[in-house]
Order: structure tokens, then sequence, then C-alpha cells
């Protein structure tokens, strides 16, 4: 038995490195303090920024660490003392790690009372969920504007959509599941939708990068619920992708960003914080390539997901078991 607990003792600090990261960079000089970030936004978008921040800080080295959503609400609990930062886009997941104290409190910072909770949690971009389409695949199809254009689009052509439909699968995707959520919140226009894109054999996916590549190869024709940001970012740099936010509302969510309580450099955790929020309220997208707050439309109007204690309520663990039986239900055609 002692054996065994030495030899746990010796492996636990090992832990951290068998996961498999999607994104792993260092910014800076190895020399230098190291900053981790754990974050769920590409690091295409955010390298600018933390050469910004390394910039005006420059005895900083970060190290920027890319993985899902749910993986970064796992991850940062086992382990807050390994992280200083997190960034995720799952409003909810984050606002919960806030609430249970895992968020160190950033005082007298300059932002909206809307976009930020406690001082311990903020928002720092608006992004809407969109409907992604492959330009090729609807040269001779109506583009959709709305949820219920393409419902009907899949009904009248369903094997021009069967194996083409991509969306998210919210047993797996933290942005998912929250995207879901809100979207059956709003409308029951979603549960229809969700059967339909079932009955045209839809494919499940973590996130919305993998669905926007299949889209480019024309694997998908459509995606839904992708997120409006990644997708416009592929359509500027090419013309193979249409990005249409739905007509009826666009769900949009704001990424967020905490400093963590155990945070092994508290001092430069605090100063990134301040350094991204100020970056984001000048909205100069050679050093902020992300949709700004101060960039959007009033928030009110495009059914943005509030920051406030509704969000965890699909968080409850009975609750999230009940939608997921139910989502479970309308997409099981694809099982």
């Amino acid at each position: 038995m002692r054996y065994l607990l030495f030899l746990i003792a010796l492996l636990l600090p090992f832990a951290g490195a068998t996961q498999e990261w999607e994104d792993r960079q260092i910014f800076g000089t190895s020399s230098s303090p190291a900053l981790r970030i754990l974050s769920s936004t590409n690091t295409s978008f955010f390298a600018p920024i933390i050469e910004n921040f390394i910039a005006v800080t420059p005895d900083t080295s970060v190290e920027y660490l890319v993985t899902g959503t749910v993986d970064i609400d796992q991850l940062f609990r086992a382990a807050p003392e390994d992280f200083d930062i997190v960034i995720s886009s799952a409003m909810d997941l984050q606002l919960k790690l806030a609430n249970d104290g895992f968020s160190e409190p950033v005082l007298n910072v300059d932002h909206p009372e809307w976009a930020q909770w406690h001082d311990s949690l903020f928002a720092f971009t608006s992004e809407p969920a969109a409907i992604v389409l492959n330009r090729q695949a609807f040269n001779n199809l109506p583009v959709p504007g709305s949820r219920q254009d393409l419902i009907q689009l899949m009904r009248d052509y369903p094997d021009r959509f069967h194996g083409r439909v991509g969306t998210y699968d919210v047993r797996q995707s933290g942005l998912g599941y929250l995207f879901a959520t809100q979207d059956a919140r709003a409308t029951e226009t979603y549960w229809r939708l969700t059967e339909v894109m079932a009955r045209v054999g839809a494919k499940l996916y973590c996130c919305s990068g993998q669905m926007i590549d299949d889209l480019r190869t024309g694997d998908l024709i459509m995606a839904y619920n992708v997120l409006g940001s990644y997708a416009r970012a592929q359509a500027e740099t090419s013309d193979d992708l249409i990005v249409i936010l739905p007509s009826e509302f666009p769900t949009t969510m704001m990424r967020t960003i905490l400093a963590s309580t155990a945070a092994p450099d508290p001092q430069r955790a605090d100063l990134f914080v301040r350094h991204l929020l100020q970056l984001q309220s000048i909205a100069d997208p050679r050093v902020f390539p992300l949709p700004p707050l101060s960039g959007s439309q009033d928030f009110r109007t495009q059914r943005t997901i509030n920051l406030d204690p509704a969000l965890m309520t699909y968080l409850d663990q009975m609750k999230r078991e009940a939608f997921v039986r139910q989502w479970e239900d309308a997409i099981v055609q694809v099982e």
C-alpha cells in the first residue's frame, strides 16, 4: 500500500503531459517567466493578442494551450494551479467556474457591467452562431435565410443533403450544448430542425473548425450553429463558403476570460486580463482579430446569451441529462 501511494505521488506531476492538445505554442523567450493560458480559441486568433502583450511586457513568455470547452472545464477544475488564465466560448461553464470560486477578481476595470460577472469573469467578444454552406453545392439551390427555410430545403431535397449536414454533438462540445439549450429556449423550431437533420443523416462534430474543414472539402453541404467568427475568417480568404445569420435571430455568445485563483503568476495573470480588455475596447483588427463587444450591434437585439445565473440552469445534472435525452431522441437516426 505504501509503495502504491508512493507510485501515485510520483506519477501525478506527469499526468498533464498525457493531455493531447489541439495546439500548443510558446511565445517569447523560454527563459522568461511563463504565463500559462488554457483556451478554446484557435491560436491564429490569439497570436497577435499575445505578441502585443509580450511587446509591452517583455520579460514574459506565454504558453498557449488549446483544447475543447468540456476538456478545459475538467482540466482546470482538477488542477487550477497549473494555469494562470482560462479562455472559453462556453459561457455557462465559465460562469460556473467563477461562481464556484475558481476565478480571481480583477478590480477597477473599465468594462460594461453586462459583460462581466462580479469582477471575476469578463466577456470580450460578441460572436453569433451561423448557418454555413458550401457555395458550389448551392449553385442551383435557394440560399436559406432562416431556420424554417433550412428545414424546408432539407425536406424538398433530402437526397442532396443526405450525409452532408453537420452540427455539434452536444454531449462532447460545451459550446454546442450552450447553443443548443439557448436555441431550444428561444424557439420550438430548433427541435423540428434537429429532427429533419437527423432524417438526412446528420454528422456530429466536436467543434466548428472540423465542420468548416469538411464544408471546404465538400464532405458537407451545410453546417448548423457554426461559430460565425471562425466561418467568416475562412470565407474572407476563399470563395467556397456562404455564411448566414438566421434572419429571425442569431444566437450570439460572448467569449470569456478569467484569471485563476491559484495562478502561479497572479500579477501577470491580472495584467493579461487588463491588457486583453483594453485591446478589445480599441478594436484594432491588427492586434485583436476577434469580433469585439464594442464593434457589435446592440447586444440585446442580437439575442446575445446573457452573462447571468440563468446560464447555469442547464448545467444542473438532472436538467442536463433530460436535455441530452431529448436531443438524442431527436437525432437518434444518425447513431
